[in-house]
């Protein structure tokens, strides 16, 4: 049997609003836990853009440690530096070249890019330095009125590690590092030159004679020679290692 309408009406009326009253409750929940939620994703997103911000930073850092570390441990690898060691291999390697110590005097001559010929005095000073580690070379020429036209100064070392000689050099403003190669009774440099040219220094020094020549080859051309020097020994020096600053 059915309710009265009027009955079914008042029922369904209060079935609603008790309905709806009890769903207020719910509704207002979870929108306190919806704002909840979002202030949550989004501290939550603030915080992860701050760590990417500190990973930008730190990863790098953590890279150069890295390098760092590998390069320490490389280093460590080759073994300590002793001074003495390489010391002694240099003054061993000086040895080869004791030939040259001395004064030089005599007469030089250079082909200038006219064709013409420049004749000049020629002399040198060479001795060991740094405790016979090295080799120092002055060259000066001098014009007819006694007045310097040309200064030039040289170093030879050796490098044990490669064991080879090189020479730095200087002069008329310009300087460079160049392969040195002793010779049985001499030594030999070079130059470039330009494209293809190159110009070889090749020097013979017996008892007191010192000869060196200086000849510019280029691709598919006959050697031109460019320099010579013959000179005399006029004594020993104790240049450049004399007379240092004394302590007191």
């Amino acid at each position: 049997m059915g309710l009265p309408e009027g009955c079914l009406q008042q029922t369904t009326r209060a079935t609603i609003e008790t309905s709806l009253n009890r769903v207020s409750i719910p509704l207002g929940g979870i929108r306190l836990i919806s704002s909840a939620t979002s202030f949550m994703a989004a501290w939550m997103g603030a915080r992860r853009a701050e760590a990417a911000g500190f990973n930008a930073i730190i990863q790098p850092m953590r890279a150069l440690a890295l390098l760092a570390t590998v390069a320490a441990l490389g280093a460590a690898a080759q073994g300590p530096h002793d001074p003495l060691a390489l010391v002694a291999a240099q003054k061993e390697a000086m040895k080869a070249l004791a030939f040259m110590d001395g004064a030089w005097r005599g007469t030089a001559w250079t082909l200038l890019p006219s064709g013409e010929k420049r004749v000049i005095t020629q002399t040198e000073r060479i001795g060991p330095f740094l405790d016979g580690s090295v080799k120092v070379i002055e060259g000066r020429g001098y014009r007819d009125d006694g007045s310097t036209g040309f200064n030039a100064l040289g170093i030879v070392s050796y490098d044990p590690a490669r064991k080879a000689y090189s020479m730095r050099s200087w002069a008329m403003g310009r300087y460079g590092d160049f392969a040195f190669t002793p010779l049985a009774d001499g030594y030999a440099w070079e130059i470039p030159a330009g494209p293809g040219a190159t110009i070889r220094y090749s020097a013979t020094i017996k008892g007191d004679t010192f000869r060196e020549v200086g000849d510019r080859t280029v691709q598919g051309k006959d050697p031109l020679r460019i320099f010579e020097m013959d000179l005399k020994r006029v004594g020993d020096t104790g240049w450049p290692a004399a007379d240092p600053v004394p302590a007191r």
